[in-house]
C-alpha cells in the first residue's frame, strides 16, 4: 500500500505551523501547539486514532489570543489528512464511535465526502461553561472552531453528539476527541473489497 503520508509547513501573517501526520501510523506523538489543552486534545485524538502525528507551532499572535493559532491548527491539519489520503481509492470513508466519560458520552460521525460540514448537538442543553481550561483560557467556541476547520478543510461531514454535556469542558471535550480519533481511523482504514474510489460518482473532490 502507498504510504499516506503528509509533511510541510504554512505559514501565514499570524501563524507558522510544521505538521507530520501518518495516517497508517503506530501512535508516535509530538505535539506542541503553544495551547496546553489543545495540545492535550489532539494527544489523544492521534492516540485513539492509531495516527502518528507532530504538530508544531513555530509562531502564533499569542499576544493578542489563541484564536488564530487554534484555528490554523484545524485548517492544517483538515489539510493534511486530505494529502495524505490521496484520491481516497479504497477506504471506509465514513466511521462512528462513542466514548464515554464519566457521565458524559460523545458520539462522532464522520463521512469523507468531499463536502466538509460540521455540526455540534448537545441535545438542546444549554450549558454554561464558565471555567475556560488551561492557562490560555481554552472555550468550548475555541473547540467548535478547530472541529469546523478541520471538517471543512479534509472534505469531512462531522456530526458531534454529546449526551449529558457539563460544565466541566476537560470532561466534556475529552470523549469527543477520543471518539473522533476512532471514527476517523474507522473511515480511513482500507477495506480490502473496495477496488476503487467510494463513490457511486467515482470521484470525492
Amino acid at each position: 500500500m502507498t504510504q499516506r503520508i503528509f509533511e510541510n509547513t504554512r505559514k501565514t501573517n499570524e501563524t507558522e505551523i510544521f505538521i507530520k501526520l501518518n495516517v497508517d501510523g503506530t501512535e508516535e506523538r509530538k505535539i506542541n501547539t503553544g495551547i496546553g489543552f489543545l495540545d492535550h486534545m489532539l494527544d489523544l485524538f492521534a492516540y485513539w486514532g492509531h495516527f502518528d502525528l507532530e504538530v508544531i507551532v513555530k509562531k502564533g499572535d499569542f499576544d493578542i489570543d489563541i484564536h488564530h493559532t487554534n484555528e490554523d491548527v484545524g485548517i492544517f491539519l483538515g489539510q493534511a489528512f486530505k494529502v495524505a489520503l490521496g484520491d481516497k481509492k479504497g477506504i471506509n470513508r465514513n466511521g462512528n464511535a462513542s466514548v464515554p466519560m464519566e457521565d458524559v458520552t460523545a458520539h462522532v460521525a464522520v463521512d469523507i465526502s468531499g463536502r466538509g460540514s460540521f455540526k455540534l448537538d448537545l441535545l438542546g442543553k444549554a450549558v454554561a461553561y464558565p471555567l475556560a481550561q488551561g492557562e490560555e483560557k481554552y472555550k468550548m467556541e475555541y473547540a467548535e472552531h478547530f472541529f469546523e476547520a478541520f471538517a471543512k478543510q479534509l472534505g469531512m461531514n462531522l456530526n458531534i453528539r454529546i449526551d449529558n454535556p457539563n460544565p466541566d469542558l476537560h470532561a466534556t471535550l475529552e470523549p469527543v476527541f477520543k471518539a473522533l480519533g476512532k471514527a476517523l481511523d474507522i473511515a480511513t482504514q482500507i477495506d480490502s473489497r473496495r477496488k476503487g474510489i467510494p463513490s457511486t460518482k467515482g470521484v470525492i473532490d
